[in-house]
């Protein structure tokens, strides 16, 4: 099993600057990547950034050239570095960890319960 939890987010100006955290615990070395995903008040929940673990990056068109996604393999944390941030970027930001157990041989998911993201124009 992975646990998740995410930190790091407040109210920001637009223009401004935020670090997320997401960290892992639990069996982390059968994590094969990690993903944020945002919601927005009345929207539906998006895709922000993931990251595998051979350090494959990917990001939604939204986000490309203001948020990086990176880690520390210790201690097991993910973050999302943003940067010129806007106001359509509020939200309810939130990471998934996706893992692979062992003993069924399958692929399962692990969410955090999200850290709110607000700025203000």
């Amino acid at each position: 099993q992975v646990q998740v939890a995410e930190s790091g987010g407040g109210l920001v100006q637009a223009g401004g600057s935020l670090r997320l955290s997401c960290a892992a615990s639990g069996s982390t070395s059968s994590i094969n990547d990690m993903r944020w995903y945002r919601q927005a008040p009345g929207k539906q929940l998006e895709f922000v950034a993931w990251l595998t673990r051979s350090g494959t990056t990917n990001y939604a068109d939204s986000v490309k050239g203001r948020f990086t996604i990176s880690r520390d393999n210790a201690p097991n944390t993910v973050y999302l570095q943003m940067n010129s941030l806007k106001p359509e970027d509020t939200a309810v930001y939130r990471c998934k960890a996706n893992y692979f157990r062992p003993v069924t041989r399958t692929v399962d998911s692990s969410w955090g319960q999200g850290t709110q993201v607000t700025v203000s124009s």
